[in-house]
């Protein structure tokens, strides 16, 4: 098992050798930049300023120039927040995993509970109702659930702030920062699981079905097992493992999908900046945060294929 983890630690170095290759050509060849969508330049000024960063030189010098800062640590600078591209991750990655984490954990736990319960209730009304509620949550457009709890929760009732991380003017600090910070992140966590609970939870009822036929769950059924040992500790582990291969893609998918959700509730996170680079061809800044995405895809496939190997013994020995 330890020698299989390092060959796939191994790999993720031309995998991610080649998607820099990708990212940067992609937004190298793009057409415009910062210095053309900022209008109060001169032509001899944003010339200037193309030498200064390195614009003008060929694009294969450039990637390899970019390529080794990256390797450094140094991923840029952004001309249109004035400082480094690393820093801006930085300051604005952990507002971002803050309701990222909460969505995770709160998706893949009501997906777990939602979807075991409605398998072993198969086509009973309550199966019925969480079929009808997953394609609903499914079917309906991010800005759409957004809007429209900003309408009745913070609008109407009152209950919740309307955007932002934190009020404005706050200078809270303590468990009243934290209690502030947890209020506004009610709402946008809330949509991320909607967007996210749906799929999951199909799957999981899905896998649970068919694991609940086998012949080793009828065989812990007639040792007299109880029906909840059977179903927890024998079937849904089983249940678990075709599941894995979606949590390696829940990582990258949480930040990208949050991009639109942080745009709405104006929260200060990699997502809302992403939008911001995009209006300003902030190309720095694109590059810094899809590779950023990349890192994420492969680490979240590493960590599927050892948690593999926790839920399923059999690999540990090959």
């Amino acid at each position: 098992m330890r020698q299989y983890m390092t060959k796939r630690i191994l790999y993720l170095i031309p995998t991610l050798f080649g998607a820099s290759l990708v990212i940067f050509f992609i937004f190298a060849l793009a057409p415009g930049d910062f210095l053309d969508s900022d209008l109060s330049l001169t032509p001899e000024r944003a010339a200037e300023l193309r030498a200064l960063y390195g614009l003008d030189r060929p694009i294969l010098e450039r990637y390899f120039i970019w390529l080794g800062n990256a390797l450094k640590g140094d991923f840029g600078y952004s001309l249109q927040y004035q400082q480094p591209v690393g820093a801006l991750l930085k300051e604005y990655v952990w507002n971002s995993f803050l309701i990222a984490s909460v969505s995770l954990v709160l998706t893949w736990t009501i997906a777990v509970a939602v979807g075991v319960f409605s398998a072993v209730r198969q086509y009973s009304w309550y199966d019925s109702l969480i079929t009808l509620g997953v394609f609903a949550a499914m079917s309906f457009p991010p800005f759409f659930i957004g809007l429209l709890l900003i309408k009745l929760f913070a609008v109407d009732l009152g209950w919740l702030p309307i955007g932002g991380m934190t009020n404005t003017g706050s200078q809270s600090t303590g468990f009243a920062y934290v209690w502030e910070v947890a209020e506004h992140m009610i709402l946008p966590s809330t949509v991320l699981t909607m967007l996210s609970v749906g799929s999951l939870t199909r799957h999981f009822r899905a896998n649970m079905i068919d694991v609940i036929r086998l012949d080793f769950v009828r065989t812990a059924r007639a040792k007299g097992l109880k029906e909840k040992t059977v179903v927890y500790k024998h079937a849904l582990r089983n249940a678990l493992l075709p599941a894995i291969t979606l949590f390696g893609l829940e990582l990258p998918g949480l930040f990208s999908g949050a991009i639109i959700t942080e745009r709405i509730f104006n929260w200060p996170g990699v997502g809302n900046m992403h939008m911001e680079a995009i209006a300003h061809r902030d190309y720095t800044v694109l590059m810094g945060f899809t590779l950023f995405l990349t890192f994420l895809t492969v680490l979240g496939n590493l960590l599927a294929d050892w948690l593999y190997a926790v839920a399923d013994p059999r690999i540990r020995y090959k």
